[in-house]
């Protein structure tokens, strides 16, 4: 049988109810305040009800745990403050800390940490040909002998969208995009840029840096503001985020874009990530 869905309680209160149900595709839907989360898994039957189970019981709480890091969360990690309790938190400071001597919080991984926790959480409970967790797009997957996971890189504009297929053998099992139009806030002005990792926490926050990256400095046509006025809760406090931009030539594209890939380049050498497409103004850029 398929685990009982419907409202529960986790570690908060009524007001912060977490949601579990039954999208009519047959996915699984698991959401709690900010964290959204749509969960397929295949494989036996009875496989795939224990990996939903565990999904479900992996969940419940998850919000309010992380809570109780999230001041530490966000600022840049620091090891000297020693290691974060929670699973998850520590998932984040492990995604952001090969990036130290850029400005980067834990945070910047939060929505990869999240979906990897829950994937990891399904695989170790059930044996399962292929499963993922997508939270608002950062997605982490697991591949079973013979499948794919097939994966479209959506490029604003006339021009082709790039695509990619991850097989078994492939070290990529995370995705994650970022740009001035998602979720959070961007320093930068791509439209989106999206990194293929080995993990979804990975890929989240180079996807963040990257976007970052994707910019034209002091440029008239560029609004800025701090990002404590439009969120006073952001872990970017002061630093001037992206409001809107204005008309770009397209000598101007192509010089944001070069700065990003410049950045993506240096992290697929270290290896830190797979592959990046970069996308501003109808244009995009590949690195792999």
């Amino acid at each position: 049988m398929r685990p009982t869905l419907g409202p529960w309680i986790g570690s908060g209160t009524a007001e912060a109810m977490a949601q579990a149900a039954r999208l009519g595709d047959g996915r699984l839907h698991l959401s709690d305040g900010p964290i959204d989360l749509i969960i397929a898994a295949e494989g036996a039957a009875e496989e795939v009800s224990r990996a939903e189970a565990a999904a479900i019981t992996a969940f419940e709480g998850l919000l309010g745990r992380l809570t109780l890091e999230l001041p530490r969360l966000r600022r840049p990690y620091d090891r000297r403050e020693g290691a974060f309790v929670d699973p998850i938190a520590q998932r984040m400071a492990a995604a952001a800390s090969p990036h130290e001597g850029i400005f980067v919080t834990p945070m910047a991984a939060v929505a990869g940490a999240v979906a990897d926790y829950m994937l990891t959480a399904m695989t170790d409970s059930a044996e399962l040909a292929k499963a993922y967790v997508n939270n608002g797009g950062d997605i982490a997957f697991h591949l079973g002998l013979g499948a794919v996971f097939d994966v479209g890189l959506v490029a604003t504009g006339v021009n082709p969208e790039p695509a990619t297929r991850v097989g078994h053998g492939d070290p990529v099992r995370g995705i994650a995009t970022s740009g001035k139009g998602g979720r959070s806030f961007s320093l930068g002005i791509a439209d989106a840029v999206t990194v293929l990792a080995g993990d979804a926490a990975a890929a989240d926050v180079a996807a963040t840096l990257i976007a970052n990256a994707v910019d034209l400095p002091g440029h008239p046509e560029i609004a800025r503001g701090p990002a404590s006025a439009e969120d006073p809760d952001s872990d970017l406090g002061e630093r001037l985020v992206t409001l809107s931009v204005g008309v770009l030539a397209a000598g101007e594209v192509e010089a944001a874009l070069a700065n990003g890939a410049a950045v993506a380049d240096a992290m697929v050498a270290r290896g830190l990530i797979q592959h990046v497409a970069l996308s501003l103004g109808g244009e995009w850029r590949a690195v792999w």
